[in-house]
């Protein structure tokens, strides 16, 4: 982990409150694991906390990094007005990160994500892909308005839509997508890698725990110091009945394996 100020290269709108920002620096020659995070300090005196925010692609030839991001608060709300040639300071890249290990080539795996936890779906897929990995992306928004990126995961491979009113795709949340396509599909994959809200991933961990071997669970978390010190984003372990044990999101995670914890 390294901090760098690193150089805006463009920051955009995708969709109502979604934007996608390009830096540029040598932090990224750093970055190697989809999953992972970039901790940022809004370039505003008054919001001391930094906000994690999920690295979206890697481009080591032209030595950039892309992040996806939600307008929701203060914070954001400053970095959706950086331009281009601004600078941001960085810390990263930190957490986990997926792991590609337990998938070969051939191997069929299954990409599900919900809303703003997306992003980090896309290069988890193209280094998949890279692997001779076939990926199966399960992707829900809340509505047509507000998807974004659907162009670029077709590209990669097939990709089913859900949206809450039926706008795009199959109506409903992306659970029950899965719950209609299993309905049809009922082999299993080899592995499974999702990323979004708490009972998104819940209903993934009901589907698919002690069915494959391989659950990769990305969680959301509230974090203040983002290296592990403050213990502001804990979450107890399952196999400790006393909750006694406690696990940290931002350094031994943001990936767990399905079963692992409680959240």
């Amino acid at each position: 982990m390294k901090q760098e100020l690193m150089t805006v290269v463009s920051n955009h709108q995708l969709a109502p409150k979604i934007f996608e920002l390009v830096l540029t620096g040598q932090l990224v020659k750093q970055m190697h694991h989809p999953g992972q995070f970039l901790h940022l300090r809004v370039p505003q005196a008054d919001l001391l906390l930094r906000r994690p925010i999920s690295i979206n692609q890697i481009n080591q030839e032209k030595q950039t990094v892309t992040l996806i991001y939600r307008v929701q608060g203060q914070g954001t709300q400053v970095f959706s007005q950086l331009q281009a040639g601004d600078q941001l300071d960085c810390m990263g890249p930190l957490g986990n990160g997926f792991s590609l290990e337990g998938v070969h080539s051939g191997d069929e795996v299954y990409i599900i994500g919900g809303g703003i936890g997306i992003p980090p779906l896309y290069e988890l897929s193209k280094r998949l892909i890279e692997k001779g990995v076939r990926p199966v992306h399960f992707l829900g928004y809340a509505n047509g308005e507000v998807s974004y990126y659907i162009d670029e995961f077709q590209a990669l491979g097939r990709t089913l839509i859900a949206t809450d009113d039926g706008s795009i795709g199959f109506k409903g949340n992306v659970g029950q997508l899965l719950d209609d396509y299993l309905s049809k599909n009922t082999e299993m994959p080899k592995a499974v890698f999702t990323c979004g809200n708490n009972g998104m991933l819940k209903k993934v961990e009901s589907l698919f725990y002690q069915k494959v071997a391989d659950v990769q669970l990305s969680l959301e978390s509230r974090m203040a110091c983002g290296m592990g010190a403050c213990y502001a984003c804990v979450c107890h372990k399952k196999d400790d009945p006393t909750k006694q044990t406690s696990v940290k999101v931002c350094d031994e995670g943001p990936i767990f394996q399905a079963g692992t914890v409680i959240y």
